[in-house]
């Protein structure tokens, strides 16, 4: 048989799924893997696409999006950020977060041209480069700049080849966050270097402390900027697979020309349920808010008191403290303590090699599980004598 796609054979599995599907033949797992909402889609967005499905709105949309929707989309936008989008020829509906970034990576690059990755990253953005035919440039980045790269760092990465920079904060895995003034560095630097900004913002409304960035909201970024976001995290959506892209109409609508021919467009029912989360689902978004915070601060207190160093995130549902005390590596850490212990976390370099010596441990399920996990992990790192005594907890600085 002829060969398959050099490109796709060099690609690695997702180091996520690897474990999860180990985790998923296990009993008594506590899992800390998978980052998905643990609460239901609230009842008001369902019954919205039950009644949908009932008044028979099985058809096409149009490619965009429905109308209706793209417009709630801009009024939100605009709402929270400041920014406004123009609902008919700006907005498009995507297959989540994923499908949008896929369409922008495809519509911007040429063959060999270079995409600057601040590392670690959500693992599906280094692939979407690949794929397209672009090559990746990763900076490494590390807890002590809360995983946000310095303008140094991009200076010294940027060169006649980039064509774009892409990042996504609130980050996965990390849970770091921008500063207004760090979103404004890098925005200042993409201006400098006339260079693309590709921004997912799936994690907007999870942020703690202060206000989210939203990178076109900010001088000279709108212009050059791709927002990707979507209903996934924020309103318990994951499943439905429902995104959203924003930018400039020239750039959106080379991107509607890729999705027309893969996805004609997403089924009525979804949009339908997602214009009800626009509508009315605010009460449920600062319900779950509140609920993560709570154990986005049990979870990294647990790890620091066992001697796991983790900075508290700004954002996300993640934490991602350093095991390099263990002198274990990140993948050891992980297998040892799923098939020892039963608690199910990712190992850090999923999601690039900067994230060696972290695991990625995800707070997105309830008070109980993680008060287990973390008494488990304490029992594994004291069985295993895997943190030095002049390390111990009542010896850090904490």
């Amino acid at each position: 048989m002829p060969e398959l796609s050099n490109i796709v054979e060099s690609l690695a599995p997702s180091g996520i799924r690897r474990f999860f599907d180990i985790a998923a033949t296990m009993k008594d797992i506590v899992s800390l893997g998978v980052g998905e909402p643990d609460f239901v889609t609230p009842w008001a967005f369902r019954e919205a696409a039950i009644y949908s499905i009932e008044r028979g709105q099985t058809q096409y949309t149009s490619n965009y999006g429905l109308l209706e929707l793209r417009e709630l989309i801009s009024n939100h936008i605009s709402s929270f950020y400041g920014v406004k989008y123009d609902f008919k020829n700006e907005i498009l509906v995507t297959v989540g977060v994923s499908e949008g970034m896929d369409l922008a990576m495809r519509v911007l690059l040429n063959p060999g041209d270079e995409v600057i990755l601040p590392l670690p990253c959500y693992v599906s953005y280094q692939p979407c480069v690949i794929l397209a035919g672009g090559v990746v440039v990763g900076i490494e980045t590390t807890a002590e700049t809360h995983f946000v790269p310095t303008v140094e760092q991009l200076e010294a990465a940027v060169t006649p080849r980039t064509k774009a920079i892409m990042f996504g904060y609130p980050s996965n895995p990390t849970g770091g966050t921008l500063t207004r003034e760090q979103a404004q560095d890098i925005v200042n630097f993409a201006i400098k270097h006339d260079l693309y900004i590709i921004s997912d913002e799936i994690y907007d409304r999870l942020t703690y402390e202060g206000q989210h960035v939203c990178i076109p909201s900010l001088p000279g970024a709108k212009e050059r900027t791709i927002l990707l976001n979507g209903f996934s995290k924020a309103y318990a959506m994951t499943g439905w697979r429902l995104g959203y892209a924003c930018a400039p109409e020239e750039i959106l609508s080379a991107m509607v020309k890729i999705h027309a021919y893969t996805i004609m467009s997403l089924p009525i029912p979804t949009q339908r349920a997602a214009i009800q989360a626009l509508t009315t689902g605010e009460p449920a978004v600062k319900d779950m808010v509140s609920h993560y915070n709570r154990r986005r601060r049990l979870i990294v207190a647990g790890l620091n008191e066992i001697g796991l160093e983790c900075h508290l995130p700004n954002g996300a549902f993640y934490a991602f403290p350093s095991i390099k005390v263990t002198g274990l590596t990140s993948e050891e850490f992980a297998e040892r303590l799923l098939f020892e212990e039963q608690v199910a976390v990712v190992p850090g370099t999923a999601f690039g090699s900067s994230g060696e010596g972290h695991v990625r441990c995800s707070y997105a399920t309830s008070i109980d599980k993680i008060e287990l996990a973390i008494t488990r992990i304490d029992r594994f790192v004291k069985k295993n004598a895997l943190i030095p005594p002049s390390l111990q907890p009542s010896k850090l600085n904490l």
